[in-house]
């Protein structure tokens, strides 16, 4: 009798652990703790978003983003990482905004974040391209300059905006060299 039941438990222990390996990653099925910075099954990237309901309240709501991850799916991102990359999993949508605190910049391009955490490496290094950066120079400007303000790293002097780093002109990706940022404005729109 009791080695039946003991191997009824293994079988159960059996299914779940099958059904997890099988079952697929849905962004709107994740809890919020999860959500930021997860991959769904169809490779698209998960983000927090928010809504007001009827009593308005503020709730959050897991969605899959329109954002594509090539060689990357079914993926929710360690706390490890999000701890060594210094992400926040309430952050609600997607920004580049936090590549401009240095204390952000600081821990993404850490030997820990930098090398050990890709999933969170590629989307700021998507969002770093988006606003005609190259993450590989912000990087290293922020490791030969640890003490000085992201602001100061980038400015470009006194006109009120700051160039990010750019890419080399060998880039695969082709960023324009003389891409700025205009703070407390709206992003340029792509030329």
């Amino acid at each position: 009798m009791a080695s039946s039941l003991r191997l009824s438990f293994v079988l159960f222990l059996s299914s779940l652990f099958l059904h997890a390996a099988l079952a697929e990653i849905e962004c709107e099925s994740l809890p919020k703790n999860v959500c930021a910075f997860s991959i769904a099954s169809s490779g698209k990237r998960c983000l927090l978003e928010t809504y007001t309901t009827k009593d308005g309240s503020l709730e959050f709501l897991c969605k899959t983003s329109d954002v594509v991850v090539e060689k990357m799916a079914d993926y929710i991102e360690t706390d490890r990482c999000v701890k060594a990359c210094g992400v926040d999993r309430n952050a609600v949508g997607i920004s580049s905004d936090a590549l401009l605190e240095p204390e952000f910049a600081s821990k993404l391009c850490s030997p820990a974040c930098y090398q050990k955490c890709p999933n969170i490496v590629d989307l700021y290094f998507n969002l770093a391209a988006g606003e005609g950066a190259y993450l590989p120079d912000i990087c290293q400007a922020t490791r030969s300059n640890p003490h000085r303000s992201m602001l100061q790293l980038l400015s470009s002097g006194g006109d009120g905006t700051i160039s990010l780093a750019t890419a080399p002109a060998s880039s695969p990706v082709g960023f324009s060299k003389s891409r700025k940022i205009f703070i407390g404005a709206p992003a340029p729109s792509p030329a």
